[in-house]
């Protein structure tokens, strides 16, 4: 386990309007903002989302299962940003519903807002945090450094 404790800074509130893509939108204010470390909340509807639903395949990669998910639907889901190489990098799990359909996973850069989408972005300072790439999964994964 690696962790470290660091604190709450700004709070950031956003509203998403139809069509937007999700991951430009906070990746964006994360950028304007130079957010490094945050939580992320997000309550609303998409329209439309690409999301991995768990691993295709485990060895010698993880290679990630893919649903699409054609809405509109409802939506809430919790995550993170923590910078890679390119910049902030948003990891978020989602439940997703549509009637009767449920889709529980982690939406990936083609998703799109519904009508509304409220984000929370809960800044956390004094960490020293990154993804960095994992040759043996094939992943950006958190470390804690």
């Amino acid at each position: 386990m690696e962790y470290q404790v660091g604190s709450i800074g700004r709070v950031i509130a956003a509203r998403l309007f139809e069509g937007e893509n999700l991951h430009e939108s906070i990746r964006h204010i994360a950028e304007k903002e130079n957010i490094k470390s945050a939580a992320v909340l997000i309550t609303g509807g998409f329209r439309q989302a690409n999301v991995v639903v768990g691993p295709k395949q485990e060895v010698p990669k993880i290679v990630g299962k893919f649903k699409d998910f054609v809405g509109p639907g409802e939506v809430l889901g919790v995550g993170t940003i923590y910078p890679d190489d390119e910049g902030p990098k948003l990891h978020l799990h989602t439940a997703i519903g549509k009637g009767d359909e449920t889709l529980v996973g982690c939406p990936r850069d083609k998703t799109s807002v519904f009508l509304i989408l409220e984000v929370t972005i809960i800044e956390i300072t004094d960490l020293k945090a990154a993804r960095e790439f994992d040759e043996k999964t094939g992943l950006k994964l958190l470390r804690i450094c």
